[in-house]
């Protein structure tokens, strides 16, 4: 478990996703039209089960509840770039973590959460001085992702097809990311959920 207080926002909690206890409220935000690019929106609810259950027996791929103030608030994913099928479509270096994000829908709208979110999950990942690199792979398709990943200081690399998506590799090194919180350099993202 991650516990970070965030000004203006509230305490924010990594707990490490149950996909038992979990699963109603799982199916509820992956099965909504708003989740397409998470590509479970045909899911049944035990196809969703599945999916949690068999991640939460890798000991390469993690799955986490985001909460603010015990209110959930979305799933947070890690990875090794190694031991995904994504490694085989990019040089994987020593110190890469991937990750996937769902935000879920916001009950009440708070100015900068994403950006507040993103600084704390990132401060999480790095605070293992073995990760060196942070990896995504969101779907080209998704606008509003790409634009918060580049805000949140990802740089660009190379698009790829994957066997689900056409997917945009983007990174955020260890160096960026503490030049960013030195300089104040990790924006509100201007999302409010």
């Amino acid at each position: 478990m991650y516990v970070e207080q965030l000004p203006g926002i509230g305490r924010f909690s990594l707990l490490v996703l149950d996909p038992t206890e979990d699963l109603d409220l799982l199916y509820g935000w992956v099965t909504e039209p708003r989740a397409r690019f998470w590509g479970m929106t045909g899911h049944t609810r035990e196809q969703v089960g599945d999916v949690y259950r068999f991640l939460d027996g890798l000991d390469s791929h993690h799955a986490y509840l985001m909460t603010v103030d015990d209110e959930p608030v979305g799933i947070f994913q890690t990875y090794l770039p190694a031991e995904d099928p994504l490694g085989e479509h990019y040089p994987v270096r020593d110190g890469d973590i991937g990750i996937h994000l769902f935000l879920a829908p916001a009950r009440r709208p708070v100015a900068g959460f994403t950006g507040a979110v993103a600084a704390a999950f990132t401060r999480y990942l790095f605070a293992d001085p073995g990760r060196r690199r942070i990896v995504i792979e969101p779907d080209v398709r998704n606008d509003r992702a790409l634009r918060r990943w580049k805000r949140l200081g990802f740089e660009f690399d190379v698009e790829l097809t994957l066997a689900d998506k056409r997917a945009q590799l983007a990174f955020l090194t260890r160096a960026a990311f503490t030049v960013r919180q030195a300089t104040g350099g990790v924006p509100s993202t201007g999302d409010r959920r």
